[in-house]
């Protein structure tokens, strides 16, 4: 990996935001790595900053310490080089088709106009199999179908890190592993750059390929995994492999090592 130069890094990161009665830090010190079609888990416990983590990624709030870097540059404000898909299901603009929707985000960031836009967004379109659907309005579709549309408008942008901040937590539990196979297999396409934020373990183990381990609140480096294997033949294997995750996350002393599990 040491000779594939990093696509996102995340220096020494200190995030703080402000609430009515207190300065909150969020997270502590952060410290990692993405490599190009890196499957990118951020992994921690509700109130751990990890999805505070994704909006500086996103350039929507500066660290107080450290820095964030995209292909070398500092991240210093929101770009089409990295397209966030929310949890909620109304980030679609409810008067827009299908289709519309996905082109929006072409055509407002000026990547293309017309037919070109039209031809890019029927393709990704087409790899989240909502082909029949292009011409629907949001109102009209199910939460997993709203969340592929989200996807297909993210992905068409083709951005260097698609950022995705627990897409799948409001779904039905059949829907969520639906959505979370469709991701895999969209990635088998095109091999994007992912990275993924959830406080779910079967989730991050079968979503990354490397995941990073945050401790509770201020979110600090528990542990990094890497070189997870994409399936888990052994239910034995992969149920010893959540334990010992939960074990890392929970442990009370922050060991900020790197681990290389060969489950």
């Amino acid at each position: 990996m040491s000779a594939v130069a990093p696509i996102l890094e995340v220096r020494g990161v200190t995030l703080q935001y402000k609430t009515r009665d207190h300065l909150v830090t969020a997270t502590y010190r952060i410290d990692f790595q993405v490599f190009p079609a890196d499957r990118f888990v951020v992994l921690g416990p509700s109130g751990c900053g990890k999805s505070t983590l994704l909006k500086a990624v996103g350039g929507y709030m500066a660290p107080v310490e450290g820095e964030i870097r995209l292909k070398d540059r500092i991240v210093t404000r929101p770009g089409p080089d990295r397209m966030m898909v929310f949890q909620e299901f109304d980030q679609l603009l409810p008067w827009k088709t299908v289709k519309e929707n996905v082109m929006f985000a072409l055509t407002a960031s000026g990547r293309l106009v017309g037919r070109a836009a039209e031809d890019k967004a029927l393709e990704y379109i087409a790899k989240v199999n909502l082909t029949r659907f292009a011409d629907s309005f949001p109102h009209t579709l199910s939460g997993g179908m709203k969340q592929r549309v989200a996807i297909a408008r993210g992905m068409a942008m083709e951005p260097d890190v698609l950022l995705m901040d627990e897409p799948f937590a409001a779904l039905d539990a059949l829907t969520r592993r639906k959505m979370q196979d469709e991701l895999l297999q969209l990635w088998d396409d095109t091999h994007f750059t992912v990275l993924f934020v959830t406080h779910s373990i079967p989730e991050a183990i079968k979503i990354g390929s490397r995941i990073l381990l945050l401790s509770p609140h201020p979110g600090q480096v528990k542990a990094e995994l890497n070189s997870l294997p994409r399936e888990h033949g052994d239910p034995a294997q992969a149920q010893a492999l959540e334990r010992r995750i939960h074990d890392m996350l929970f442990a009370d002393t922050v060991e900020n090592e790197e681990e290389h599990p060969h489950a």
